[in-house]
């Protein structure tokens, strides 16, 4: 059974959630949220293509995907900035001092937002086709 509507179908809860997340305040979590949508979505397109993949880094991912996928270079921009919120939003020790939550702003969440739906919405139209 292939389970790749099922990431897809999760990764756009988890941008829903971090849609949630920015209009709350909470921008950490909006920006690892981002990324996690990202990643589930990234997975999902994997699991179309009948490859399954391991990881957590959106680099890695999209550098795994067959040529034929058409991965453009702005992407791999995109998930350089995202891969970035997948640890530091959730562990103080990963600051100099203080919560992470401290650390992250309303234009960062909303610049890892708008970026995540371009993942979604990259995969999405893959799977389409």
């Amino acid at each position: 059974m292939n389970r790749a509507k099922d990431w897809l179908e999760q990764a756009r809860a988890n941008l829903g959630h971090a849609e949630r997340s920015l209009a709350f305040g909470d921008y950490a979590w909006a920006c690892f949220a981002a990324q996690q949508a990202a990643e589930a979505a990234l997975k999902a397109l994997h699991l179309h293509l009948g490859q399954v993949v391991w990881g957590h880094s959106l680099l890695d991912l999209l550098g795994a995907l067959p040529a034929a996928a058409s991965v453009p270079n702005s992407l791999l921009d995109v998930a350089r900035v995202l891969d970035k919120y997948y640890i530091p939003t959730r562990y103080p020790d990963a600051h100099p001092a203080g919560p992470a939550a401290r650390h992250y702003t309303a234009g960062e969440a909303e610049a890892a937002v708008r970026l995540a739906v371009e993942v979604v919405h990259f995969c999405a139209a893959r799977m389409e086709s």
